[in-house]
């Protein structure tokens, strides 16, 4: 029989490039879905934030936030400020560069991560934010 189990994660952040690991919270969830192999897909509603995953460990805590300044730096002129002026423009640029949601393999009831995997939540908004990520398991 095939489970469909949709539950909302709730983080809070510091601000723009808070880096959120979510990898015990999201294990929580599988593992309450009663699912032994399927599909966890972690979205995030909103444009200015992303989930994907990384080593979270220090260096590249630094890294990541350096490179996605180098990619779409926030000095930068964006469309986006000509119409709304609320300083966001490189947030939403990165925010699709990133994506807004992933999808991780769920395996005799665990996520199929790697060794060093962990799943984040970046916010990539310049404000603190109460965020709701939207968390469904599929499987059987």
């Amino acid at each position: 029989m095939v489970i469909v189990v949709e539950t909302e994660l709730g983080i809070k952040t510091s601000g723009e490039l808070d880096i959120v690991d979510i990898t015990g919270e999201i294990e929580k969830i599988v593992s309450k879905t009663g699912i032994k192999n399927g599909i966890a897909n972690v979205f995030v509603p909103g444009s200015t934030g992303a989930v994907t995953t990384m080593e979270y460990e220090p260096g590249l805590l630094k890294d990541l936030p350096n490179a996605l300044e180098r990619v779409a730096p926030r000095s930068a002129e964006y469309e986006h400020e000509k119409t709304w002026r609320d300083g966001n423009g490189h947030s939403h640029v990165r925010a699709s560069i990133i994506g807004p949601s992933i999808t991780i393999p769920i395996k005799d009831s665990a996520l199929r991560l790697g060794t060093w995997q962990q799943v984040v939540f970046i916010e990539l908004d310049v404000r603190p934010r109460s965020r709701r990520l939207v968390v469904t398991c599929l499987g059987e």
